[in-house]
């Protein structure tokens, strides 16, 4: 049993009634992954063959394939022939198979060796179609927080996450005899989703503990949905690719949430950040005595002794708001000073030395001379 391709003239021709069936997908989505096909004039009476044997496909048919779609013809569980070829396709029982595999022939000839046809004729054939489009808009959401290294932050950060993600299918004679439930003559992706959601979200807890290692800071997750993609595929690349002919194509994280812990020290590490800016801190300490002036002045119990205690607090404060002053003054003069930037005689290496002169090269580690920048 084989495909022959028809003739395009026949399809709108007289003689596309000559044939005793069209067979096409059986209502196929966008959420479709697989359903079987079925004759377009069933219920036609003028074209319906009703005296043909049940699972029997006649010599003769013709089957449409549509563009992104794989067809498989199957002969008692067996795949006899294939097309991922849009266009009409005439079934031959005496015909070998013909495999027009459009662009998917590299991907699945040596499928097709290990599960095609053994050369008994059972009396049950059927048209299968498996769609090649990227299925998007998959939902997934993290129970357990993932694991996240930050290194702006120097600590191990854990967040959940929500988003969707999509797949496409590569290889489509291995997602047919390792994925599609052998019961079904139809089936969507949320019928197999939570079957391998498991296995995704361990893939995305690897990809973002890997990608950590970039020294990304975790705030740009979301941005970086096509490389989680790539080291998803690469985890998942055995079970998902090889065995059931499917890969991640995307991964969309819609929203990051953190555990109470790694928030709490993000607050901390920014807060800590802000103020070491000396003219931020020196407002906030300003600010914090002018809002401790205005408790005390509003005590009715013992606004004297609220006064002394303001009082001491800014004497202890002295110090710091000076220290942070004059620190604040040398960064500004070191702003301000003239760049003069030299060049190392042995290497080339130029340094600016408005900061320091430096004793060896930080480049060659050679006693540091200097010469003009070129």
């Amino acid at each position: 049993m084989g495909l022959i391709k028809a003739a395009i003239s026949m399809v709108s021709g007289g003689l596309a009634d000559q044939w005793i069936e069209v067979i096409e997908p059986n209502e196929m989505s966008d959420k479709t992954v697989f359903t079987k096909g079925i004759s377009v004039r069933a219920n036609d009476k003028r074209g319906s063959n009703k005296k043909a044997t049940a699972d029997v496909l006649t010599d003769g048919s013709v089957v449409h394939v549509y563009p992104n779609t794989m067809m498989l013809l199957v002969d008692g569980g067996k795949i006899v022939d294939y097309t991922a070829e849009e266009g009409y396709y005439t079934i031959k029982n005496d015909l070998a198979p013909s495999m027009f595999g459009g662009d998917l022939t590299g991907a699945i000839e040596e499928a097709f060796n290990r599960f095609k046809y053994g050369g008994v004729t059972p009396q049950k054939q059927e048209v299968y179609f498996i769609n090649l489009q990227e299925i998007k808009g998959i939902r997934f959401g993290t129970q357990s927080p993932l694991q996240y290294f930050d290194t702006f932050y120097d600590a191990e950060l854990f967040l959940r996450c929500h988003g969707t993600y999509s797949i496409k299918i590569t290889n489509p004679i291995s997602f047919y005899v390792n994925v599609i439930p052998k019961n079904k003559d139809r089936v969507e992706i949320d019928d197999i989703n939570e079957q391998y959601l498991n296995e995704f979200l361990m893939a995305l807890n690897t990809s973002i503990n890997q990608y950590s290692q970039t020294g990304e800071r975790v705030s740009f997750l979301p941005s970086k949905s096509m490389e989680i993609a790539k080291i998803m595929n690469s985890v998942l690349d055995e079970d998902w690719s090889e065995q059931r002919g499917m890969e991640i194509q995307s991964v969309a994280i819609a929203s990051l949430s953190y555990t109470d812990e790694s928030q709490a020290l993000i607050n901390m590490r920014n807060q800590g950040a802000m103020l070491g800016d000396p003219s931020i801190r020196e407002g906030y300490v300003q600010g914090a005595v002018a809002k401790g002036i205005q408790d005390a002045g509003s005590n009715p119990n013992g606004a004297g002794n609220a006064f002394m205690g303001v009082n001491m607090g800014m004497n202890a404060a002295g110090g710091f708001m000076q220290s942070s002053s004059e620190r604040n003054q040398e960064q500004m003069n070191a702003a301000a000073a003239p760049s003069i930037k030299m060049a190392c005689t042995e290497c080339g290496f130029v340094v600016d030395l408005a900061a320091s002169v430096p004793k060896f090269c930080p480049n060659c580690g050679k006693p540091f001379v200097a010469k003009p920048v070129e």
